[in-house]
């Protein structure tokens, strides 16, 4: 084991504490109605002002999209995407900035605007932050219907379709492998490109957040290294019904209850245009690292290093359906800080505990191998300490490692899955049966509960016996070496 697996890094007591936006957590809101006036309030407008809000909404959409519909008669997908819309065409985008921010002020919005926008010569391309909810597509109307990045579906949709179109926007390809390079390319051609094109608009966070930080910057707005001009979001209510994180309300739940307030207010701050050095120019990253914290000082708010790969580990939890799925970006941030590499090593130290569950710090430092005193450590370990008793369950932490991990070999994450709940190796109870085929394989419950019966039926459960059982199902086979069968 010690040749196959490196040891687990260890780290001096003198190592810096944890950065405080480690405490963060821009990917979870909560949002309930806790007043009695506020719900008596918001059941009298559901059945009063919201019908009317949303007739309204509905017609000046619907004449938006007549409009946009009008505009592109005659121009095909090429058209579009290689040249500039001119004349007429152009003179329609004051009509529909004006119907789409009426969308908003009809349904209670109060929008605004602190400072001037630049013109396309002075900043080609507009970076927004923070991204917190769909709600943030004002801006699109606020300046005057500049290019945005859209995935190509969000194009094809019969209405909407139409209004982004008309944005002539920069499309997103998920289905092609080079789409990122591409995307790149275009909004270097389009920065710099002598012809009058919209200004582009960027959300450089790439996802929602909850306004708490700034989170790591994407560099695509920062590519071209021309100026750019940065603009705040703010919504400065007493209950916040506009935010759409990882964890949180529904899309549909705060549409419902910011439609069921008397008003509410969003703040658009354009900041002055940032220039870059030639330093920054050849460094997108530090470009982008410069902005953002001028953002961050103007809302006064700090920045962290999460970022957008880190919602991808957050779906696959949701996906499990795992609570606190968001937590499990602490999880890595931490392990990674601590230098821990050999997952497969921490399930064997585990499994040598006198307590198969329960252990203290001191002993979770040795399953990490690590010391007990560093920061980091002791971090990581008050993730999973309930009720304010120093114990924590190490299972716990062993299969958010796990689906941390899942990047690796899904063979080797299932042996260690069931490495990590068995508290008998040689034979399994339904619970743990379920729970490692669940974590691994991403399986049903129901689907797990079938293989447990079927495989207790004429054997104990444990991993042997359930590989045995894959190497004879065609979809598990796959997986797991043997040979293919029909089911």
């Amino acid at each position: 084991m010690e040749k196959q697996c490196k040891m687990n890094g260890r780290l001096k007591d003198s190592l810096p504490s944890i950065p405080s936006d480690l405490l963060l957590n821009p990917f979870v809101h909560h949002l309930e109605l806790t007043s009695t006036l506020d719900k008596i309030k918001t059941a009298l407008l559901t059945v009063t002002f919201l019908p009317l809000r949303v007739l309204c909404i509905g017609l000046l959409l619907s004449l938006a999209w007549v409009l946009a519909c009008v505009g592109l008669v005659g121009l095909d997908e090429n058209d579009v995407r290689c040249k500039p819309l001119t004349g007429w065409r152009r003179a329609l985008v004051r009509m529909l900035s004006w119907l789409g921010r009426s969308t908003y002020e009809v349904g209670g919005m109060h929008l605004k605007v602190i400072g001037q926008q630049a013109s396309r010569e002075e900043a080609p391309i507009l970076v927004i932050a923070p991204h917190s909810t769909f709600m943030d597509a004002v801006i699109v109307y606020v300046t005057g219907f500049p290019s945005i990045i859209s995935r190509r579906e969000s194009g094809l949709s019969p209405f909407i379709g139409k209004l982004i179109n008309y944005t002539q926007p920069v499309y997103v390809w998920r289905d092609d492998p080079t789409s990122r390079q591409k995307t790149i390319k275009e909004i270097v051609n389009r920065a710099t490109s002598k012809l009058e094109w919209p200004q582009i608009l960027i959300f450089p966070e790439g996802t929602c957040t909850n306004r708490k930080c700034l989170i790591t910057f994407k560099l695509g707005a920062f590519y071209p290294g021309v100026p750019v001009q940065p603009v705040c979001i703010r919504y400065p209510n007493e209950l916040d019904t506009v935010t759409w994180t990882w964890e949180g309300p529904g899309a549909l739940k705060l549409l419902w209850l910011t439609l069921t307030r008397w008003n509410s207010i969003c703040e658009i701050e354009f900041l002055p245009v940032y220039k870059p050095s030639e330093e920054e120019k050849n460094n997108p990253k530090l470009f982008a690292n410069n902005v953002r914290n001028i953002m961050a000082k103007a809302l006064q708010i700090p920045v962290s290093d999460y970022n957008y790969s880190d919602t991808l580990l957050i779906k696959k939890a949701v996906e499990l359906n795992l609570p606190s799925a968001s937590d499990l970006v602490k999880v890595q941030k931490l392990r990674h800080k601590i230098g821990l590499n050999c997952l497969e090593l921490e399930v064997q130290q585990a499994s040598k505990l006198l307590n198969k569950d329960l252990c203290s710090l001191e002993d979770f430092a040795k399953v990490l191998n690590v010391s007990a005193g560093n920061d980091a450590v002791q971090e990581l370990f008050q993730l999973y300490v309930k009720n304010g008793v120093r114990i924590i369950n190490i299972r716990e932490y062993l299969l958010d490692s796990i689906i941390i991990n899942m990047k690796s070999k899904t063979e080797e994450m299932a042996r260690l899955a069931f490495e990590a709940v068995s508290s008998d190796p040689t034979r399994m109870s339904r619970d743990e049966a379920v729970q490692a085929l669940k974590i691994s394989l991403k399986m049903s419950e129901e689907r797990a509960d079938r293989i447990f019966d079927k495989i207790e039926s004429v054997s104990k459960f444990n991993y042997d016996s359930f590989v045995k059982y894959a190497q004879n199902k065609e979809d598990l086979a796959k997986i797991f070496a043997g040979p293919k069968k029909d089911n």
